[in-house]
């Protein structure tokens, strides 16, 4: 994640990553979650931090689950069930349960079915907020397996030319395994820029950078300037020019994967909230050797990161790199939460009768 939306240094509060996940696990487990699905959904937006993916962390998305919680729109304790089945596909009817819990059940599902047949996937509807797609494509790693992830949402981007939005900002999560390398995992918002980061914006006061929104018209915004009130997410590409029918094409098309697939939304046609995506996992044994394709991994990505560093850079990533890098800076050193936040997280255990996460500084 770009440095412009990081928490800025005097804000800081930092946590350990075992404080921080115990804390939000308790915070599920009062809103009525069995405890094993809550130790998984706190898994889910912590690993998001530990990645440095604040924008799908505990900071943006805890306290939304919770008043949705409270609101009745997530169900802690669903019924979900298989409604339609093949030997290497499955669609499920989730029953309101929360993402973060429904889509690793959903990847094992299809991990199963892909050790079988090489290949599975399976659509879920009448699910909700999946939190960051990445933590799903990689639960299929450590099975020697690619993994894949969409999932779809409710009308927050134009598309191109388009005054309103009509599309959800739709990310897409692969997740390839290598041997000695850190492993490739890309998770990208099909909009210019996730709507969290937006809101990571409007916490931090920085400035709205060039090409992310679209104003009250949709002209996209080309200028740097004060976030406006609404958000309306540009394509990635941001204008024709750029390219920005390839970001709305890319949520087109996993609208229909995780939406339109799976009876589930799309843009504005069903009520908000209930949610849909799409995983699938794909076993390289069934394709070729398993060793023989890290090893060739692991080649790619040393390519990769070998190659000359233009003026001003001194380094070449590639997707994962970085967050591999930051996981080992907040294993050390501990997650960086903005002090609004831990002030929210106290306010919350406190009413909850639950005990105050722990700082680490």
């Amino acid at each position: 994640m770009l440095e412009h939306f990081h928490v800025p240094e005097e804000d800081q509060v930092r946590v350990r990553r075992d404080d921080l996940e115990r804390t939000t696990a308790a915070i599920f487990g009062a809103m009525g979650m069995p405890a094993e699905d809550a130790a998984l959904a706190a898994d889910g937006l912590v690993t998001a931090d530990i990645r440095g993916c604040e924008t799908h962390g505990v900071s943006n998305m805890l306290r939304n689950y919770v008043k949705t919680f409270g609101e009745g729109q997530i169900n802690p304790t669903p019924d979900w069930k298989i409604t339609r089945e093949t030997s290497a596909v499955a669609t499920i009817e989730a029953d309101g349960s929360h993402g973060l819990v429904m889509c690793p059940k959903a990847m094992d599902i299809a991990i199963e079915k892909a050790k079988e047949v090489g290949i599975g996937a399976v659509t879920i509807h009448n699910s909700r907020h999946a939190g960051m797609m990445a933590y799903h494509a990689m639960r299929a790693m450590p099975h020697d397996m690619i993994g894949y992830a969409i999932t779809g949402g409710g009308a927050v981007m134009v598309p191109t030319y388009g005054a309103v939005p009509r599309v959800g900002a739709v990310p897409h999560a692969w997740a390839v395994p290598a041997d000695k390398m850190p492993p490739f995992v890309l998770d990208i918002s099909s909009s210019a820029v996730a709507a969290n980061k937006i809101q990571l914006l409007r916490r931090t006061g920085a400035q709205l950078l060039p090409g992310l929104l679209a104003d009250e018209k949709g002209t996209p915004i080309m200028e740097e300037q004060d976030v406006p009130a609404e958000t309306r997410l540009l394509p990635w590409g941001s204008t024709r020019e750029l390219g920005s029918h390839k970001g709305y094409g890319m949520a087109v098309i996993g609208q229909v994967f995780s939406g339109i697939l799976s009876a589930g939304l799309f843009g504005v046609s069903n009520p908000p909230g209930n949610g849909s995506q799409f995983v699938a996992a794909f076993s390289i044994d069934a394709f070729r050797d398993v060793s023989e394709f890290k090893q060739s991994m692991d080649e790619f990505l040393t390519y990769l990161v070998e190659t000359p560093p233009a003026p001003g850079h001194d380094h070449v990533y590639y997707a994962g790199l970085p967050e591999h890098e930051e996981t080992l800076v907040r294993e050390r050193d501990g997650i960086p939460l903005h002090r609004e936040v831990v002030e929210w997280f106290d306010s919350e255990t406190d009413e909850l009768k639950l005990e105050r996460l722990v700082r680490a500084n």
